[in-house]
């Protein structure tokens, strides 16, 4: 099942439809980087992008760190 997300960045209005599951999670992660109920400039956005892709790219490190571990065993 579908669901909005919103999000409102330099006074305007995005809704986002996503699933379900998916909005639950999205809504939770959004609340640690924008005012929900307010507005967000593209500077605020711009610094939530770069903090995601970090954890991307640490993640990515990780996961191929194990990999190699686990092609030695």
């Amino acid at each position: 099942m579908k669901a909005k997300v919103a999000l409102t960045i330099n006074a305007k209005r995005y809704d986002i439809d996503v699933e379900e599951d998916f909005a639950r999670f999205l809504t939770a992660q959004m609340k640690q980087d924008f005012q929900i109920e307010g507005n967000n400039d593209l500077k605020l956005l711009l610094q939530a992008y770069v903090r995601k892709s970090f954890a991307l790219y640490e993640q990515e490190k990780e996961i191929s760190t194990l990999l190699e571990r686990l092609q030695t065993l």
